[in-house]
C-alpha cells in the first residue's frame, strides 16, 4: 500500500513551462486532482494541519480554493465565502487591488460575509508571492473579520510568499524551488 506523503503527492503535479507568460513555470495541479487516493490524500494531509485551528469561516480563494476551501468548511462545519475577481458578486463588496507577478488585479467578498471579529482561514491551492492571499487578508481585515491562518496546498519556496504573511500562521504541503 503506498504511503502518500508530501514528496508522494509532488510527483503527480505537472510543471508546465512558459505559462502563462514566458519565464513561468506553472505548477499544475490537475494531475493531482484527477487521481482519487492523491487527492484524497493530499485534502488529508491539508485538514490535518488546521483541523485544531480556532477558524468559524473559510475564505477560498477563485477558483482552485474553492476545491480546497469548500471541502475544510465542510470538514470543519463552517461557512465557506468565496473571493472572486471583480464584477461577479451580485450583492454590496468590499474590494481590493493587488499586483500580480505579470499584472495587477481586483478581489471582491460580500461585505456582509464575516461578522466583526470573527477567525477565518484564508485558503488557496498555491502561494508564489503571496499577493493574492495578502489581498483575501485585507479583505478579511477590512470587514472588521480577523485572519486566523493561511493554508495551501503548494508553495513555491523560491518567491518567499510566506514572508507577506506573517500577520497569521501558514500551512502548505509541498514546495517546490525553482531548480524542480
Amino acid at each position: 500500500m503506498l504511503e502518500w506523503t508530501p514528496q508522494e503527492l509532488k510527483r503527480r503535479i505537472r510543471t508546465v513551462p512558459d505559462f502563462p507568460v514566458p519565464g513561468i513555470r506553472f505548477r499544475d495541479i490537475t494531475t493531482l486532482l484527477k487521481d482519487g487516493p492523491a487527492f484524497r490524500a493530499a485534502v488529508d494531509l491539508m485538514w490535518a494541519q488546521v483541523a485544531d485551528l480556532d477558524f468559524s469561516k473559510v475564505l477560498a480563494i477563485e477558483a482552485r480554493g474553492y476545491i480546497f476551501g469548500s471541502i475544510i468548511a465542510y470538514r470543519k462545519g463552517v461557512g465557506l465565502i468565496v473571493v472572486r475577481k471583480k464584477g461577479k458578486l451580485p450583492a454590496e463588496t468590499i474590494s481590493t487591488t493587488y499586483s500580480l507577478e505579470y499584472g495587477s488585479a481586483v478581489l471582491e467578498v460580500h461585505q456582509d460575509g464575516i461578522a466583526p471579529g470573527e477567525p477565518v482561514l484564508i485558503v488557496d491551492d498555491l502561494l508564489a508571492t503571496g499577493g493574492t492571499a495578502l489581498a483575501a487578508a485585507e479583505l478579511v481585515q477590512a470587514a472588521w473579520g480577523r485572519v486566523a491562518g493561511f493554508l495551501f496546498l503548494v508553495e513555491l519556496d523560491d518567491l518567499q510568499g510566506r514572508r507577506r504573511l506573517q500577520i497569521a500562521p501558514v500551512f502548505s504541503i509541498i514546495h517546490f524551488r525553482e531548480d524542480e
